[in-house]
């Protein structure tokens, strides 16, 4: 909901350091994994206790997230870069709660496994409709450019990031803010799937 806010204001500058990387023979997808990789150490500081550290870590990786595909602007942009930046997106996404869980499984697993299953189902509901919108070539930048259809909602990348920090900052209050988050996530995959019907509906197409 708010990433068509959000863009306008992050990608001038992070157009122009994506282009000194590109210039520097930096290419995307080692920005993309290189965040992937930050991300992941995020993860593991959250599961080993420290999730006020893994603050720093999280948002470095989240900022190499938008830089990738800066870089690919300025450079040469593939379809492998977007089907590879929203794998490692989803990875990352996955792993935050997941280290939540391992660091307190009595306290969180529930409500981890309720999170995690609203980010399979509203994932789910974001790709199948990027699917149907490429076959209608149907085009947006509300979200900035993207190989991908980024169909909007109550919760985008901005929301989720912003949790995550929320989490971390208050881990006690892991367990409610999940609860309250993946009921959000249902509701953001189930208005996507209500709004798809009167989109795709009349779209001829063998199962």
């Amino acid at each position: 909901m708010l990433d068509a806010h959000i863009r306008p204001l992050i990608d001038p500058p992070l157009n122009a350091a994506g282009r000194q990387l590109a210039g520097l023979g930096i290419g995307a997808n080692t920005v993309t994994l290189l965040g992937l990789a930050i991300g992941l150490v995020a993860a593991a500081m959250i599961a080993l206790g420290a999730p006020l550290w893994a603050l720093v870590p999280l948002v470095v990786s989240r900022l190499a997230d938008g830089l990738d595909g800066a870089v690919a602007r300025a450079s040469h942009k593939t379809n492998y870069g977007g089907y590879l930046d929203i794998v490692c997106d989803f990875l990352f996404y996955g792993a935050v709660p997941l280290a939540f869980v391992i660091h307190d499984p009595a306290a969180n697993g529930l409500a981890g496994a309720f999170l995690l299953t609203s980010f399979y189902f509203n994932g789910t509901s974001f790709l199948g409709y990027a699917i149907l919108a490429e076959k209608r070539d149907m085009e947006t930048s509300a979200q900035g450019s993207k190989s991908l259809y980024f169909s909007n909602g109550l919760l985008e990348g901005t929301e989720t990031i912003g949790f995550f920090v929320l989490i971390c900052l208050f881990e006690p209050f892991f367990a409610p803010l999940a609860w309250i988050f993946g009921t959000l996530c249902f509701a953001t995959g189930a208005l996507r799937l209500w709004a798809a019907q009167f989109i795709f509906t009349n779209d001829r197409e063998t199962e």
